[in-house]
């Protein structure tokens, strides 16, 4: 798919991977909204790749529409890349065996909220938004790629609720592939496995806690680099025959329990 002048919406666009997503995007001709809930990382990042800045919270279903009648105005939308989403770890029972000390279901309503939630929102509205733009040669009208992570399959102890978000991304994305493909939109999953952003810190324990996370990785034994995720975002957003597909992109880790 030729993405040169097509607009292209960023979820959690402001950083880590997503940022990098929005810069190669730009980088290739793409004009970028950045979406995200970080006002002036967005609006830098905006102003420098040429694109523009709205800010969302993708559990609000009114901001991601203004998102998208944003994006319209900026060019013939054909891209939705959904990068936001929150983590949070707590096991599913307490050590002294009261009711009280269990998973803080509002914390797993949240991120089931922001994750899985926030991602089919985004999805359903861009996609409607998609199929009324004129289609490109072949029929092909714009593609989605849904961010997930390995824990939907490797979910380690505590990760209950990011690993129930992230694996409901996986199983969105076959029959949200097949519901959008008599119109021409093609969805795939990206699974991210260990991310080296600014969440570790830096310096020499920073360094050290790094290495001990790689342990599990086959090759290359580092984390990965965000620009390695968002070139296979975009690869899933340009190859016009990638379509339905889940891609796990960590190095050959799996994950052990803790």
């Amino acid at each position: 798919m030729d993405i040169k002048g097509a607009v292209a919406i960023v979820t959690g666009g402001a950083s880590g991977i997503g940022e990098a997503t929005a810069r190669q995007l730009a980088a290739r001709g793409a004009v970028v909204l950045v979406a995200d809930l970080q006002e002036d990382k967005g609006k830098a990042l905006a102003t420098e790749i040429g694109g523009a800045f709205c800010k969302v919270d993708v559990t609000n279903t009114d901001q991601i529409i203004e998102a998208v009648e944003m994006a319209k105005s900026m060019g013939p939308l054909r891209m939705l890349v959904n990068s936001a989403g929150i983590g949070y770890a707590q096991r599913t029972i307490g050590k002294d065996g009261t009711y009280a000390s269990a998973f803080d279901m509002k914390w797993y309503r949240r991120v089931i909220d922001i994750n899985l939630i926030g991602s089919f929102d985004f999805a359903r509205i861009a996609a409607t938004a998609m199929s009324t733009t004129e289609p490109l040669a072949g029929g092909e009208r714009g593609a989605i790629v849904n961010i997930t992570s390995v824990a939907a399959f490797d979910g380690q102890i505590g990760q209950v609720a990011y690993s129930s978000s992230k694996g409901g991304i996986v199983g969105l994305c076959l029959p949200l592939a097949r519901d959008l493909a008599a119109v021409g939109i093609r969805v795939n999953t990206v699974a991210p496995g260990l991310i080296d952003t600014p969440i570790y810190g830096e310096g020499e324990q920073s360094e050290k806690f790094k290495e001990q996370l790689s342990k599990d990785v086959l090759f290359p034994k580092r984390l990965g680099f965000a620009t390695e995720l968002a070139s296979m975002v975009v690869e899933c957003l340009t190859n016009s025959y990638m379509n339905a597909e889940v891609i796990r992109v960590d190095g050959g880790i799996r994950m052990q329990p803790k």
